[in-house]
């Protein structure tokens, strides 16, 4: 059985979306800073594809009879015109910088909040006096 032409559009047009989009993609080239650290951009990758296609009746001026008996005699497959095509789209949108150094790890996001993401950085930290109050707290009263 032979291919349909709209899987050779598809075929087309998934091999560039693959040939566009890896993992180098989403996860940039790290980049070493002077001081040691190591910055990994990320990003977002959304893509959509579409295909479509239709086959035509040709005007002609002999009947449907005349043209099968003819394509039959002729060994024609009797396939109509065919017309299609295909496209895809790809938006890349930076998400956020994961910096590595000697000491932490931080993931820095493009568009945020300032103040909530201080807080959520400082909360471990946060946690740990308030822990460090509550032993001594107890250790003061059993004394």
């Amino acid at each position: 059985m032979t291919e349909h032409p709209i899987e050779g559009l598809m075929k087309t047009s998934m091999q560039n979306i693959k040939e566009m989009v890896d993992v180098n993609t989403i996860l940039g080239d790290p980049v070493e800073t002077p001081d040691g650290s190591v910055i990994v951009p990320i990003s977002r990758v959304t893509f959509g594809f579409a295909a479509g296609g239709s086959q035509f009746e040709s005007i002609k001026v002999k009947s449907k009879e005349k043209d099968r008996d003819r394509n039959q005699d002729s060994g024609e497959t009797g396939q109509l015109p065919f017309g299609g095509g295909s496209g895809a789209g790809i938006t890349i949108n930076p998400v956020a910088f994961l910096v590595v150094g000697k000491d932490q790890t931080k993931l820095l996001p493009v568009e945020s909040n300032v103040l909530v993401d201080r807080l959520l950085d400082s909360a471990p930290k946060l946690l740990e006096k308030i822990q460090e109050m509550i032993d001594a707290n107890r250790r003061n009263n059993v004394h």
